[in-house]
């Protein structure tokens, strides 16, 4: 700095005690996985809650919710079906059945692989926790109407499914 150099003071950039505006998001908000993101946060946060009274994470319940509909499931099919690699989902059934919720037993029709089946204990559970996860998910989206749900789900599963 020369001899005579007005030093200008800075303006602050932001007043701590000021109502801040919400950030500019819109390059994010134009983005279909920010905004399932978005949505999904903060509908994730209430599943946790509320499916702790059963122990249940989601992949837990989501393997549940798949056997109750579909008993006598391989793991091979169940894996497929969720999206889950073997060895984790081999893991999640050691932890479901050690629980008593699940049995696994050798195929009739194929000694190689097993089937999986709930059992009495896990099939009264899923159905409990599948009503909690059903009023949540009104709770959740009470914003929109019937259709717009069940557009919604659609358009996401457009995404996902047969791809």
């Amino acid at each position: 700095m020369t001899p005579g150099t007005r030093v200008r003071a800075r303006a602050p950039l932001s007043d701590p005690d000021a109502e801040r505006d919400e950030p500019n998001q819109s390059a994010l908000l134009e983005l279909v996985g920010y905004n399932c993101r978005r949505a999904y946060v903060q509908i994730h946060k209430t599943f946790l809650e509320r499916m702790a009274g059963y122990q249940l994470r989601p992949v837990e319940f989501s393997v549940l919710a798949v056997l109750r509909a579909n008993p006598l499931l391989t793991q091979k099919q169940l894996s497929r079906a969720l999206n889950v690699s073997p060895p984790n989902l081999a893991v999640l059934l050691d932890r479901l059945q050690s629980r008593g919720l699940l049995t696994r037993e050798r195929n009739p029709l194929d000694g190689r692989s097993q089937v999986l089946s709930l059992t009495e204990g896990g099939r009264q559970m899923v159905v409990k926790a599948e009503r909690t996860a059903q009023a949540l998910e009104l709770e959740a989206t009470s914003m929109l109407s019937d259709s717009e749900r069940r557009t919604l789900i659609r358009l996401l599963q457009k995404i996902y499914r047969d791809t």
